[in-house]
């Protein structure tokens, strides 16, 4: 057997057993998309109602566009194997975080706006994970809700980031590149 195909095995019998490889949820409806209407209005008594429910339904529709352009058919982490060993081209929680932040961002909102968060790149022992947030303008991103299709297997889960406890987030441009003797690991630009 050859070490990509044993890699991707590996990697897939433990998403399994991490029970991240089970089936994908299903695709949004009605509902999904007026709860985060709703909650995007609750950012904040200055975001445009328009722009709520435009960005409510762009954040689903966006999710599905790259679900598509990924092929997801895996939960993340053997989609994420997929990537690593070179049979898939993109799909990593990163790739997910950086064209939702850039896709909702050329839309242009006036009353809400989008960056990137990091969790656990400090951490040695977790895994490094990468979402979108959306805030009201000018307020704190701390305030804001996690855009993050990658952990439900290319469909939206969204949360406000006060309650998204699973992970200690930072703003992606405020946490250091990480390096080693051999160079550096990972850069905060590619990411």
């Amino acid at each position: 057997m050859s070490t990509r195909r044993a890699i991707l095995l590996g990697a897939g019998a433990a998403a399994l057993l991490a029970g991240c490889g089970g089936a994908p949820k299903e695709p949004a409806d009605r509902s999904d998309v007026a709860g985060l209407e709703m909650a995007l209005l609750a950012l904040g008594p200055d975001v445009d109602p328009a722009e709520a429910a435009r960005a409510a339904r762009m954040a689903y529709a966006v999710g599905d566009d790259l679900r598509r352009e990924y092929e997801i058919v895996d939960g993340p982490l053997v989609h994420n194997a997929k990537v690593n060993v070179g049979l898939k081209e993109r799909g990593l929680c990163y790739h997910w975080a950086r064209d939702i932040q850039t896709r909702m961002t050329h839309a242009r909102y006036a009353t809400l706006q989008f960056n990137r968060l990091v969790a656990n790149a400090d951490n040695p022992f977790r895994l490094e994970h990468s979402t979108a947030v959306v805030f009201a303008r000018g307020d704190s991103w701390k305030n804001g809700i996690v855009l993050d299709p990658w952990r439900t297997g290319g469909f939206l889960h969204w949360d406000e980031v006060r309650d998204d406890t699973k992970y200690d987030w930072k703003l992606r441009a405020d946490v250091p590149i990480r390096q080693t003797g051999a160079g550096v690991l990972a850069t905060r630009a590619n990411q």
